[in-house]
């Protein structure tokens, strides 16, 4: 399986577009990359990239941006919001999938090396690709900023990882750059009904894990505490895996809350927003929206739309889109300008979208695909979409029950239901065009070449490797339909009764979809030598058919009898 990584590197550029387009252009040299987002600043003066792509791909990349930045930008000359000390600030690697934070770090420290000795910039590694715990942190890697790089970069505790650690007109010019493997990190910004930094601040000291420093009767210009040792006592912020401060943002006339969420399975986004409002309602202002920097992973508004549907107790088994829609207006992502899920979403924006699906088309075009001369989509693919329909009766049922007047007290117990439902349709989705794949495969192996015995050997096998998995594919629609039973029977059962013929329908699509699914095991398992797994898979088969008719004519002859 293919490894993914993503690399954000953050230029201290944000105002001249020419600088920022010749830098990006760089990532857009380097085949199998794609370039995600471009968030430039003009306050901070700064501008978040964000690409991604195989490990040497994204590395190659990330030498580019980091060389193209140095020729472009003069540090001597930068001035911004944001802490920085370098031409490229930060360049931080994450990884996607397939891949291990141990690998993304020698992936982080082989980028580093490469910097420091080809481009002659000091570099630091920090999180964890750091060489040393101190340095795991940023902040304390950046302390003092570009100003105070001078004096730090030839100390003996903070001599750089990499690249020269003497001060010269060359390193003036480039600044330092801190390179990391990190989990994923969601940049945003809470926006305020306020003009003062100073109150953006104290909301950030409340909330980030760091806190405050603690002072005398708790008053912000009180005495410094420290205890008996002389080390100054902090006051812990409420969010753990946060960093923040306060700040002003002249282009929208507020002040900002910024947080850096380091973790967001520990803290996630909704739950940040949550606490930073009450933290500000105390302080008599309103967060009147969240400014989200990059992009974020589907899983981050997904929790946050079901988080906002559990609290107004409604049913969460809805698509992700409408969860995505409901996160959104729930938290103001598009309070200062539009928010696009295509732009704003990881999986959106590397989606191979140069392949059109069936499961794209629109039901005219699929029916005309399906009746066409071509084998495909063929029966297996129509399975499984029978058994996606059957899914979905029993969700619609389950989500108008929920939402039923008179029944308020149970949406919890219909809105799991629904989940389920969800979850089986979206399997079911995704089988209809595995089907197809699957039988192209079996075509692909087919038309291998056999003029040598080496050839028709592995060609041979070729055609048995797609011929098992075309049997394992519909025996996975097989089971997935089977499954729609279980929330179609609960649906007649104790559903709105004004739906009992939806959920009835819904049996009928998932024995059809089994019937349809075990035929298409059969005629493929003719073709496989393994018969133990033969023979095996269609014994489970039968079991399940056997199953799928008895629970089918006991409830169409239920719901007949009450519909009388």
């Amino acid at each position: 399986m293919k490894q993914l990584i993503e690399c954000v590197p953050n230029i201290s550029e944000g105002r001249n577009q020419g600088i920022i387009d010749q830098v990006v252009a760089e990532i857009e040299k380097v085949e199998g990359v794609k370039l995600l987002d471009v968030d430039p600043g003009a306050t901070t003066n700064r501008t978040v990239i964000t690409f991604v792509g195989e490990p040497k791909q994204v590395i190659e990349a990330a030498f580019r941006v980091i060389k193209k930045a140095n020729e472009l930008i003069d540090m001597r000359q930068h001035h911004g919001d944001h802490p920085r000390f370098g031409a490229t600030d930060v360049c931080p690697l994450i990884p996607v999938a397939n891949i291990s934070m141990e690998e993304v770090a020698e992936y982080a420290r082989e980028l580093g090396k490469k910097v420091g000795e080809e481009l002659g910039i000091p570099v630091y590694l920090y999180e964890d690709a750091a060489l040393e715990p101190k340095r795991r942190n940023l902040a304390n890697c950046r302390q003092g900023e570009y100003e105070g790089l001078k004096d730090r970069i030839g100390s003996t505790d903070w001599k750089p990882c990499f690249g020269p650690s003497i001060w010269s007109d060359k390193v003036a010019i480039s600044g330092a750059t801190a390179i990391s493997a990190r989990d994923f990190l969601i940049a945003v910004n809470y926006n305020l009904n306020t003009t003062s930094t100073r109150r953006a601040n104290a909301i950030a000291f409340d909330v980030r894990e760091k806190g405050r420093p603690a002072r005398e009767g708790g008053k912000l210009n009180g005495k410094l505490l420290k205890d008996e040792n002389g080390k100054q006592i902090t006051i812990p912020g409420s969010l753990k895996g946060t960093k923040a401060i306060g700040w002003f943002i002249e282009e929208y006339g507020l002040a900002q809350v910024s947080m850096n969420i380091t973790n967001i399975s520990e803290t996630p986004l909704h739950i940040c927003f949550e606490e930073v409002c009450k933290k500000a309602g105390a302080r008599g202002i309103r967060v009147t929206g969240v400014e989200i920097v990059g992009v974020v992973p589907k899983k981050t508004l997904i929790d946050a739309g079901k988080y906002y549907l559990a609290r107004q107790e409604r049913s969460l088994g809805v698509d992700d889109k409408e969860l995505i829609k409901i996160a959104i207006k729930s938290m103001g992502l598009d309070d200062l300008k539009p928010f696009n899920p295509e732009e704003k979403i990881i999986e959106y924006l590397i989606e191979d979208k140069s392949k059109k699906k069936l499961v794209d088309m629109t039901c005219v075009e699929f029916a005309n695909e399906t009746a066409s001369e071509s084998p495909a989509p063929g029966g297996g693919s129509i399975a499984a979409y029978m058994g996606s329909l059957g899914a979905s009766l029993a969700t619609m049922v389950a989500n108008l029950s929920s939402h039923k007047a008179g029944w308020d007290e149970r949406w919890e117990e219909f809105s799991i239901i629904a989940e389920k439902g969800q979850a089986l349709k979206d399997e079911l989705i995704h089988l209809v065009d595995e089907d197809t794949n699957a039988f192209n495969k079996i075509m692909d192996a087919f038309g291998l070449p056999k003029k040598t015995d080496e050839e028709k050997a592995a060609r041979t096998n070729a055609i048995q490797e797609a011929t098992k998995y075309a049997i394992e594919i519909p025996y996975r629609t097989l089971c997935k339909s089977f499954e729609v039973f279980e929330i179609c029977k609960a649906m007649v059962e104790t559903g709105n009764p004004n739906s009992v013929t939806d959920a009835a329908v819904g049996i009928l699509c998932a024995r059809a979809a089994c019937y349809g699914a075990f035929m298409n095991i059969k005629i493929n398992a003719a073709s496989l030598n393994d018969k133990a797994f033969v023979n095996d898979i269609l014994a489970k088969g039968e079991v399940l058919i056997e199953k799928a008719d008895a629970i089918e004519k006991e409830y169409t002859a239920k719901v007949l009898k009450q519909i009388s």
